[in-house]
């Protein structure tokens, strides 16, 4: 096997091998196919690397499309923001194309569809239906209108487009096979009525196809070869290769589905309910806020994107979910930056520092490098003087050896200046150090090329000058969140892990080179971090972002927080219940409450279903009608589901619609929720 061949992901060797056995190149397309109700975050980076990535790597174009099958949750604003962070990342589409686009088409399949005997219009409660929707151990049974007439199922349908029907009244199911082992095969809703408007199409359409119809029929209308979606999407394969198995006609390309694991990233929060509250609680600054995970949070923060490409790059396709270490990301912006970003001098906690022995009236302008990582970044001129600014933590009155900054009777050197001695101290009423004294030695300059410029002392220290400094606020962030996994304790919120010192806001003193730096501007405060021009920014105030420091300072306080965590917990060998198994275990219960306890219960359900996956839960969807409280618990956790990105199906669809119709008020009001 050649290094090449080894090299592949295995979507990679998923193409090769069509390349050899069925397709010719030039018949390659891929596509990025997000939901327009809300903006992208670290997450998303991750499929649109996959789909782009090969679009490089083959030539072969890539579309952009919108899912925009839901009309209650998308706007135009969304869409706006998506096409500016794909293209943000350096990404090209070749068509900008929307599954409205194909509402037409896809209403001509299904009448079809009904022609052919291979749907039905189902009037029954949602209840009903998912009583002979069956369970995973148990096969579904056919319903009363499963065999109505051709005629009648079109006169039905034509109706419902015409908007004789109210929502929930009718749906139309395809015919497949009641007791299917795949639930998602038996019968799913293909339509169903939603009378909302539309951010493209208006009020033309009252019915709208549901995500599984439109999915693989959208791949097909495009000519998509391959079509890449995350894990979740894999029992949907079977369901999307039958409704394709009603269209495809010999002299067209048949898109095939395939799954990858989505990217989780450590310290950080990915659901965008979760999110959201950041943003109403005021904890962040917007969704831009630059410590939000969002691509456009990343982008003010100063990220670059060949960083997060590069991210994207390493983490590599995988087929099982894991997460990853944020540090990764944070390693990836340093190597970007430290090979781009112009070195700058700038003090963040200034003490005054008096060279005595220096000229009272003289300023000198010295030359500094850009960037020693690039030869072609040339060098600027830097005012010295007298009196200059050093950080506070740069000094010592007495120092053991092996402190190698400034203190009393020692010398460090001034970058891209003189060598100086600690002399004397100032200090207030308080004792807190004003001033630092200092005598330099005129002839050790820097570059200079005098033997005394030669000599080797252990510190270099950054500074300004302070009759050249120019005043900023500097935003110095850290880390959102304190724990790993912030949203994994089953006792705690995930808000109980805020970093209280995720911002803070500083007044810093920078070098005069940065008075004209421009908006998104990045640069290296030498010896502190990586930084960038606020949006915020103005000739008046310069305000710069904290993007990261110049090491992993988490590295080290990692394991320290996590030995004194094994200490505090106590050992057993006991094993602990599922998520699932608690959640329905709530539920027995959850009617029979009295309203404190039964909201209680409901925000211990809430949290609880964070750590429940769609596997876990889909089985509840067939609960018998007379449980309702397993049904409300099961109801509560799939809208945790949906609000952390999970994409809607015909069996998700089918629960809800149950639920809408439910006797119990309880359980409408949860169906009513999401």
């Amino acid at each position: 096997m050649s290094e090449e061949t080894k090299s592949l992901n295995f979507i990679e060797h998923i193409i090769e091998n069509d390349l050899k056995t069925e397709i010719s190149q030039d018949k390659l397309r891929f596509r990025f196919p997000p939901e327009p109700n809300g903006y992208l975050h670290i997450g998303h980076t991750k499929a649109i690397g996959i789909s782009f990535g090969l679009g490089e790597r083959y030539n072969a174009p890539v579309n952009l499309r919108f899912d925009d099958t839901n009309p209650a949750k998308e706007e135009q604003e969304y869409v706006d923001a998506i096409k500016e962070d794909v293209s943000w990342l350096g990404y090209q589409w070749d068509k900008e194309v929307y599954s409205s686009d194909y509402f037409q088409q896809l209403f001509d399949w299904a009448v079809q569809l009904i022609k052919d005997g291979k749907a039905y219009v189902d009037s029954q409660s949602s209840e009903a239906m998912a009583e002979q929707k069956g369970t995973p151990t148990q096969p579904g049974v056919d319903g009363p209108f499963r065999n109505r007439t051709v005629e009648e199922n079109l006169d039905l349908f034509n109706r419902m487009k015409a908007g004789e029907f109210d929502e929930g009244e009718h749906i139309l199911r395809a015919k497949i096979d009641m007791q299917h082992v795949n639930m998602l095969m038996r019968d799913p809703i293909i339509y169903r009525i939603l009378k909302k408007e539309h951010h493209r199409t208006g009020d033309t359409w009252c019915i709208y196809p549901m995500y599984d119809w439109t999915h693989g029929e959208s791949d097909y209308i495009e000519q998509v070869s391959h079509s890449l979606c995350s894990l979740e999407f894999k029992p949907h394969r079977e369901l999307y290769d039958w409704f394709l198995d009603q269209l495809v006609v010999e002299d067209k390309l048949r898109p095939k589905q395939r799954e990858f694991a989505r990217l989780n990233l450590s310290y950080t929060i990915m659901s965008k309910r979760k999110l959201l509250q950041l943003v109403e609680d005021g904890v962040v600054n917007g969704w831009d806020d630059p410590r939000m995970p969002t691509i456009s949070g990343l982008r003010r923060r100063g990220y670059t994107p060949t960083a997060i490409r590069k991210f994207v790059e390493t983490v590599g396709v995988a087929k099982r979910e894991n997460v990853i270490d944020v540090s990764l990301l944070e390693f990836c912006i340093r190597e970007d930056l430290n090979k781009t970003a112009p070195r700058v001098m700038a003090v963040l906690d200034p003490v005054k520092l008096v060279i005595t022995n220096y000229p009272e009236d003289k300023e000198e302008w010295l030359e500094a490098e850009n960037n020693q990582e690039d030869d072609s970044a040339g060098f600027r001129q830097v005012p010295f003087s007298r009196e200059l600014y050093i950080e506070r933590d740069d000094f010592k009155e007495q120092a053991n050896s092996k402190y190698f900054r400034l203190t009393l009777g020692k010398e460090v050197r001034l970058k891209n200046a003189y060598i100086i001695k600690g002399e004397r101290v100032v200090k207030d009423e308080n004792g807190k150090i004003t001033e630092i004294h200092v005598s330099y030695d005129p002839d050790t300059l820097s570059g200079s090329g005098t033997e005394a410029s030669l000599r080797k002392v252990k510190g270099t220290l950054h500074w300004v000058s302070i009759k050249h400094a120019v005043k900023a606020v500097v935003r110095e962030y850290d880390r959102l969140f304190m724990d790993e996994s912030p949203d994994s304790h089953a006792d705690k919120s995930f808000m109980d892990f805020i970093n209280p010192d995720s911002l803070k806001l500083i007044t810093a003193y920078v070098e005069p080179s940065l008075k004209e730096a421009k908006v998104g501007e990045r640069f290296q405060f030498q010896r502190l971090g990586y930084f960038n021009v606020d949006n915020d920014s103005t000739s008046e105030q310069l305000i710069f972002n904290k993007t990261v420091g110049l090491r992993d300072s988490w590295t080290k306080e990692k394991p320290k927080a996590q030995a004194n965590q094994n200490q505090n917990q106590p050992k057993s060998n006991q094993p602990q219940r599922k998520a699932i198994d608690v959640i329905q275990q709530f539920g027995k219960k959850y009617t029979n409450l009295p309203d404190a306890k039964r909201e209680k219960i409901k925000a211990d359900i809430l949290e609880l279903a964070e750590k429940v996956s769609y596997d876990e839960l889909e089985p509840l969807f067939g609960t018998a009608a007379k449980k309702v409280g397993t049904r409300i618990a099961a109801m509560l956790t799939l809208q945790v589901l949906l609000k952390n990105g999970l994409e809607r199906n015909d069996a998700i669809n089918e629960f809800i619609e149950k639920g809408l119709t439910d006797g119990n008020a309880l359980l409408v009001a949860e169906a009513s929720e999401i």
